[in-house]
């Protein structure tokens, strides 16, 4: 009997959570996709409201920080796999308190031990880049720069999502003696067209986030990254793009496969997960 997957996506404010889920239950709906749904989803009204901003070529706004809405979609392959999809829609920022204040709400301690996957979003664009021997100028090298009297000090992007992965690992009793095949991990590079790089999401994300990267590679035996742009181009919440409203939303939105190949259908990363693939 195959097993039976629990995938549980996991992203910090601004990632596109929430657009992705709504033109993920869009392309289930119009079933042009490679998953199909094997049962009625609980409580999507989070994504169906976003799915009616995006009919009208609006973006959504972002989730309330202390908002936590959890729907569990039934779904399953054209082999007959199932999985459940644990896609909460939450506000980012707690993702954020899980490393800076290592605290775990009871909701997330459930999930994560139920989960056999995971999928983890980053917005590359988002993502401060902290000077380091090659980004600084070779003048200003060795050269100590004033600090303001009250700097706060706070850890960069890249340690806190690493973190995030360690708490993670931690809570569901996961050990590193050797690399992990459970729980499965996609990495979703979100908002891809913003990118404008022509390499794969792995050197992408080798150059990027080379600390994170080499934590991932070094512990799971075969852990996929993908390039993802829920919805194609950049919408505004106050002024509807015409051509995305008439056309339809289910037309945009495509994925970046490990090899650099582009697909329409965004329920990929997904079906591969359940499908074993890397």
């Amino acid at each position: 009997m195959a097993e039976q997957h629990t995938i549980l996506l996991v992203g910090e404010s601004g990632v596109g959570k929430t657009h992705y889920g709504a033109q993920f239950l869009k392309r289930l709906s119009v079933e042009t996709c490679a998953l199909k749904a094997a049962n009625a989803p609980s409580n999507v009204t989070p994504f169906a409201t976003a799915l009616s901003c995006l009919t009208e070529g609006l973006a959504t706004h972002h989730t309330p920080a202390d908002s936590y809405v959890e729907s569990v979609w039934p779904i399953r392959d054209e082999t007959g796999r199932v999985a459940e999809l644990v896609w909460p829609d939450y506000g980012g920022e707690q993702v954020r308190n899980l490393a800076v204040q290592r605290q775990i709400p009871e909701a997330w301690r459930e999930r994560v031990l139920s989960a056999t996957d995971w999928v983890l979003l980053i917005r590359p664009h988002s993502i401060r880049k902290e000077d380091d021997l090659f980004s600084r100028p070779l003048q200003k090298l060795g050269k100590v720069e004033p600090q303001p009297t009250a700097a706060v000090h706070s850890i960069s992007d890249q340690a806190r999502m690493l973190e995030l992965l360690q708490i993670l690992l931690y809570l569901g009793q996961f050990h590193l003696d050797k690399p992990l095949r459970r729980p499965g991990l996609t990495i979703l590079l979100t908002c891809w067209d913003e990118v404008n790089d022509p390499r794969v999401p792995a050197d992408v994300i080798a150059d990027q986030l080379p600390m994170l990267w080499s934590f991932v590679h070094s512990n799971w035996a075969t852990p996929t990254v993908m390039g993802l742009s829920a919805l194609g181009r950049a919408l505004s919440t106050e002024d509807a793009d015409v051509e995305f409203a008439s056309v339809g939303p289910e037309d945009f939105g495509y994925v970046i496969l490990p090899d650099g190949q582009q697909s329409s259908d965004i329920t990929l990363p997904i079906q591969r997960l359940m499908s074993g693939r890397s």
